[in-house]
């Protein structure tokens, strides 16, 4: 059974200040999706797809597809390696782009640039994260039982461990019961302070430490695409106008799709810590904790043999 692991690489990481996605930042100069697509082999995943700008193609091939394509995936197949590019061309043309937009439009957006190459269960991830194996486990699992339609899943990790000391993040803030998730919010402005506590400064409110959000960690079946295309040109209509730094976004998709069409999404746990880089200043610790892993035989020495 064909699962692709698709990876949202084509974000310009403006708060990092640089290329966030190709920063090499293991103990051999890795950068942070050759752990996700480590992490996604050794469950079974046996597809990749890199969503990233056109530009970009020649240095994620010399970073991780040429290797990658070399490899054999659980099931003794080849590991499939895909390419798309989330630019301006694949906008409706009755939307007019602002003249000074040069971001494209956000998470849908680049989820929608993929549906050429994803015909089977996926997990959409972003670049620059680090999820852990257990997550990679976990959704796979849940991806080969997958109905066509109707259903999707997410891992969910606590706000604690994904807020910044070094300046604020986004989040989907999840509300979830028995296991399935009611209802999913954007969260533009979350701050985490020395004391531990958390604030949502858009709202000027708190946020318990063990709020369940979302990063990015989605499983959808193939029939998520004609949701994703009617969802991102009711965007273009109605909500972006001549906003150059309007995003469309998955969190807010998936939880339309919950109130106006009946998805189901599983909220899964998984038991590894998520850490990533939205600050310079988070890097050293993220090395830090990656050298840990290697010291203790999570990975090994090379990943990319």
């Amino acid at each position: 059974m064909k699962v692709s692991l698709v990876i949202m690489a084509a974000g310009l990481g403006s708060r990092y200040g640089g290329t966030k996605q190709i920063d090499g930042i293991g103990p051999h100069n890795e950068i942070l999706m050759e752990y996700s697509i480590y992490d996604a082999l050794r469950a079974g995943f046996n597809k990749v797809v890199f969503i990233i700008k056109p530009e970009m193609q020649e240095m994620m091939d010399r970073l991780c597809g040429g290797y990658l394509a070399k490899k054999t995936a659980l099931d003794g197949g080849a590991v499939e390696v895909r390419y798309v590019c989330q630019d301006f061309s694949s906008v409706p043309s009755f939307y007019t782009i602002p003249p000074e937009r040069t971001k494209p439009f956000g998470t849908v957006h680049a989820l929608l640039c993929a549906g050429e190459a994803v015909h089977e269960p996926c997990c959409v991830i972003n670049a620059d994260d680090y999820y852990g194996v257990d997550a990679y486990r976990t959704i796979y699992q849940e991806l080969v039982q997958l109905p066509p339609e109707g259903r999707a899943a997410m891992v969910g990790y606590l706000l604690k461990n994904t807020a910044s000391l070094h300046g604020t993040v986004s989040r989907g803030v999840c509300d979830v019961a028995d296991g399935k998730l009611r209802s999913v919010r954007e969260a533009l402005k979350i701050q985490l302070f020395k004391d531990g506590s958390l604030r949502d400064l858009a709202e000027d409110r708190p946020l318990a430490a063990d709020t369940v959000v979302s990063m990015n960690f989605w499983g959808f079946a193939p029939s998520i695409f004609p949701a994703l295309r009617q969802y991102f040109e009711d965007f273009l209509r109605n909500e972006a106008g001549d906003d150059p730094k309007a995003e469309c976004l998955l969190p807010m998709m998936v939880d339309q799709q919950m109130r106006e069409a009946g998805l189901e999404v599983s909220v899964l746990r998984s038991a590894d810590r998520w850490f990533g880089m939205t600050y310079q200043q988070d890097r050293m610790v993220v090395a830090q904790e990656l050298a840990r892993l290697h010291r203790e035989g999570v990975y090994p020495e090379d990943l990319r043999v």
